[in-house]
C-alpha cells in the first residue's frame, strides 16, 4: 500500500510534464502553386488536395529578398536569414566548406557560418525546376546549378565507412548525403538581423 502511494505521488507530480506540448513551428510554404492530374498535365488546382491547391504554411513575403546596402548579402524575410548575395564559384571538400565560411567577413559581420540542411532547404521553391536560376532571379548572383554543402552529417555512413554531409542539389531542389570529401559549393549564412 505504501509503494501504491509513492508511485501515485510520484506520477501526480510529473503529470504537468507529460501534459506539456511544444508550440506548433511556423513552415513555410513550399512554393508550389500548380497542380497536375495523373498524367502530368496541368490543371485547376482548386479542391486538388495538392500542395498548390491547400499552399500550407507561412506564406511567402513579397518581395521575399533584400539585397543590402553593400551589395553583397542578401535577407530572406521569409526565415530572417541573411546570406551571401554571390558565392564564389569554388568547389571544396565539406571541411574546407566548414573552413572557409566560419572564416568570412561580410557585410560587418564576422559571424558567417555553413548552413544546416534545414536552412539550406529553406531556399528551395518547388515551383520551378532550378532552384539555381530562380534564386540568381531573385537577387543572388552566381549560385551554381549543382550541390552545396550543409554543416549537417549524415548519421550512417557509406560503403567502406566513408563519413557523408547534407548537401541541397540547386537543380532540383534535392536533398542527399555524399562524401565529405567530395567537392560541393559553399553559400554561407547568418542569423537574421
Amino acid at each position: 500500500m505504501r509503494n501504491l502511494r509513492l508511485i501515485l505521488l510520484l506520477a501526480a507530480g510529473l503529470l504537468p510534464f507529460a501534459t506539456a506540448r511544444a508550440a506548433p513551428a511556423d513552415l513555410p510554404q513550399t512554393g508550389q502553386t500548380t497542380c497536375t492530374d495523373a498524367t502530368g498535365a496541368a490543371i485547376a488546382c482548386a479542391n486538388t488536395g495538392q500542395d498548390g491547391d491547400r499552399k500550407a504554411g507561412v506564406a511567402w513575403p513579397v518581395p521575399r529578398f533584400t539585397v543590402d546596402g553593400t551589395g553583397n548579402c542578401i535577407t530572406d524575410k521569409l526565415t530572417g536569414l541573411m546570406w551571401v548575395r554571390n558565392p564564389d564559384a569554388t568547389a571544396r571538400t565539406w571541411q574546407q566548406a566548414l573552413d572557409f565560411a566560419n572564416s568570412l567577413e561580410r557585410c560587418g559581420a564576422a559571424d558567417w557560418r555553413l548552413p544546416n540542411v534545414n536552412e539550406l532547404e529553406s531556399l528551395v521553391n518547388i515551383d520551378v525546376a532550378n532552384q539555381a536560376s530562380f534564386l540568381n532571379g531573385q537577387g543572388f548572383s552566381g549560385v551554381q546549378a549543382n550541390g552545396y554543402w550543409s554543416s549537417s552529417i549524415w548519421a550512417g555512413f557509406g560503403s567502406g565507412s566513408v563519413p557523408l554531409a547534407w548537401v541541397v542539389n540547386m537543380v532540383s531542389g534535392g536533398l542527399g548525403p555524399i562524401p565529405r570529401s567530395a567537392g560541393g559549393f559553399v553559400l554561407p549564412v547568418r542569423a537574421g538581423q
